[in-house]
């Protein structure tokens, strides 16, 4: 008797993207100013490291930027003190005419107006360059990664997709790798222009006063603390309302999506109940964290607009004794603002490279995952791919785990003759999808072969292999498209006239020609716009139409009703005539012409034969068949 296995699989794919995106991001909000991101990398430091050398080619352009950066800063920090000139210039004009001793000089201030001009221009255009670049950088980066992981998506095991959720990795290729962009783009060009601000307005006041700068540098930390005192209450408001946005989100959508459900049980009172309680925390947690993070910006302004009146007493005391200008005195404190803005602005990037570095650590996390590869070198003159003609299948003591511990298939030996059909029975979890997967190369085994045409299909590279596989699977796939297009995908180059061949086999060409657009007509996202049979149906015409020389059948017809599954076996048998086909059921009266029947059960084939044979067995067979018909008193 031939060994097998059973056993599910590992993990299941835990809700779709949009879903996903919903309850990630909190549907909409954000951070206050100032706010640390939800979500920070557990490697900061080495996440950049990784993010620098990633960008390593773009080294020429991130100098550009910096110099850039710090030329359009530079000419921007020279403006006030070029300005003061024609403010001493006016200021000293009017005392002159008020004393009878001259006038004011209009030409020397319209020079140094004029010079001020071209400075502030020269620094729009330094800045402009340095923000192309920088655009042009992050750009390229994110098209990048998100080529890389799209290649990476088609090089990654079947494992890793059944034990990780499609949103999360749909996340990487959309939300993280935007989120990395948008705070590179940002971080690296205010990081660089907040330094060089702070560097020049501390050594512009410095040549102004010591004294005042040094007044208006005791402010700093004054600012910096309390700035650090409204984030630490801000952050965990913030924190909160992001959890319950969340949650405020996943019940609306939930509700929605289940609003016939809800009704049925008259669970509307409940329903409501459950969404008041989370909306008021959510309103709690939303206005303090409002409030704490409105606070930043009057707090500052108060503490600065202190400065700037100590500034100004001590300037005018200054310009009293002839020790500096009045038009340094404006000059000074338009520089004090220099000096203070940034220091919020860090705050921000600061914000910013946790975001980025979080992002980028998942998505080189995501490159750096284990990718499907040969297992052995193809020797020389090993077959390709299968026969044209309907290829022989051996199963030579196969044993296979999702942990290798703990096998699902022990000793599984089998030969399945040229075209002939196989039907694998059991229970659920008895292993019979694990054995498709491994047919395909989804897994490799642990033990043991399968061979092709007397071939270890280890020795086939997986894309020869899969080529020569059709599938219908139970969980129809059809992407945004016309029908045509959907029944193309298994051969792109077929023509029209075959495809519609192909779908009067599959009986969906009547169903077709009565919808408005006929073969033309653009499924949706979901394909809802047509029912699940139909579906289904549309699938079996792209196997059909792919006529490979193997065929696995994942309960093909579980959608569809009895008398169109009737139409179905009639084509499906003429489809794998001179085919090897291996045929997944449940119901077990749609494989009663199968060649031979495999039953599996916890670990082993216990039964095989035909399904006469089987039943004439009175075994675990005939148990499950006469089961299906039992009827409940």
């Amino acid at each position: 008797m031939s060994k097998g296995g059973g056993g599910t699989d590992p993990g299941k794919r835990r809700g779709a993207f949009k879903k996903y995106e919903r309850r990630r991001s909190g549907g909409f909000g954000g951070p206050p100013p100032g706010a640390m991101p939800s979500e920070k990398p557990r490697d900061f430091k080495g996440s950049i490291k990784k993010m620098l050398r990633y960008m390593a080619k773009h080294r020429a352009g991130l100098v550009a930027v910096a110099i850039f950066a710090v030329a359009s800063t530079c000419f921007n920090i020279i403006g006030p003190k070029i300005l003061s000139g024609a403010i001493t210039e006016l200021y000293d004009g009017l005392v002159a005419i008020k004393q009878h001793t001259g006038t004011i000089h209009f030409e020397r201030i319209g020079m140094i107006l004029i010079l001020l001009l071209a400075i502030y221009l020269v620094s729009m255009v330094f800045g402009m360059l340095q923000g192309w670049i920088m655009s042009n950088i992050t750009q390229k980066t994110g098209y990048e990664m998100r080529r890389q992981i799209a290649d990476k998506i088609h090089r990654m095991p079947m494992k890793y997709f059944e034990s990780n959720s499609v949103g999360d990795v749909l996340s990487r290729i959309t939300n993280d790798v935007d989120t990395l962009t948008t705070s590179l783009n940002q971080s690296v060009t205010q990081l660089i222009s907040s330094v060089a601000n702070i560097a020049g307005a501390l050594i512009m006041m410095l040549l102004i006063s010591p004294l005042m700068t040094l007044i208006a540098v005791a402010m700093l930390p004054i600012t910096v603390g309390l700035i650090a005192f409204i984030m630490r209450f801000s952050q965990k408001h913030y924190f909160r309302q992001q959890e319950y946005l969340g949650r405020v989100n996943g019940q609306v959508e939930e509700d929605v999506s289940g609003h016939n459900i809800v009704k049925l049980y008259c669970h509307e009172e409940q329903s409501l109940k459950e969404f008041n309680e989370t909306n008021d925390i959510l309103y709690a947690s939303a206005w303090k964290s409002q409030f704490f993070g409105g606070l930043m910006h009057p707090v500052t302004n108060f503490v600065s607009n202190l400065g700037y009146v100590a500034v100004v007493v001590l300037g005018g005391m200054l310009a009293f004794q002839r020790v500096i200008t009045v038009g340094d005195i404006q000059a000074f404190i338009q520089y004090v603002r220099n000096l203070t803005q940034p220091l919020t602005m860090m705050a921000q990037v600061v914000n910013m490279l946790q975001s980025m570095a979080a992002a980028a650590e998942r998505v080189f996390a995501f490159l750096e995952e284990e990718e499907e590869t040969e297992d052995q070198a193809r020797p020389d003159g090993a077959p390709g791919a299968p026969a044209a003609d309907g290829p022989q299948v051996a199963l030579d003591h196969v044993r296979f785990g999702y942990d290798p511990c703990a096998p699902v298939i022990r000793d599984l030996t089998e030969n399945v003759a040229q075209g002939s059909t196989v039907a694998i029975v059991g229970p659920t979890g008895a292993g019979k999808t694990t054995l498709v997967k491994l047919l395909m190369r989804f897994y490799d085994v642990d033990a043991g072969a399968i061979l092709v045409d007397g071939s270890d299909i280890r020795t086939i590279p997986r894309a020869d292999l899969r080529r020569h596989f059709g599938m219908v699977l139970q969980d129809t796939w059809l992407f945004k498209g016309t029908i045509m297009e959907n029944i193309k995908y298994g051969r792109p180059g077929a023509t029209d006239e075959e495809a519609i061949e192909a779908a009067k086999a599959a009986h969906v060409h009547h169903f077709v020609q009565t919808l408005p657009e006929g073969y033309n007509l653009m499924l949706s996202e979901e394909a809802d716009n047509i029912s699940a049979g139909q579906k289904q149906l549309l699938t079996i015409a792209r196997a059909i139409l792919a006529d490979s020389p193997i065929l696995i059948l994942d309960e093909a017809t579980s959608s569809v009703d009895t008398r169109t599954e009737q139409l179905i076996q009639g084509a499906m048998a003429n489809l794998k005539k001179g085919r090897t086909a291996f045929v997944i059921a449940h119901r077990l009266s749609t494989i009663k012409n199968a060649d031979v029947i495999l039953v599996m059960d916890h670990g082993d084939v216990v039964e095989q034969g035909t399904h006469e044979a089987l039943l004439a067995a009175g075994g675990f067979y005939a148990e499950l068949y006469n089961s299906q018909f039992d009827v409940v008193v």
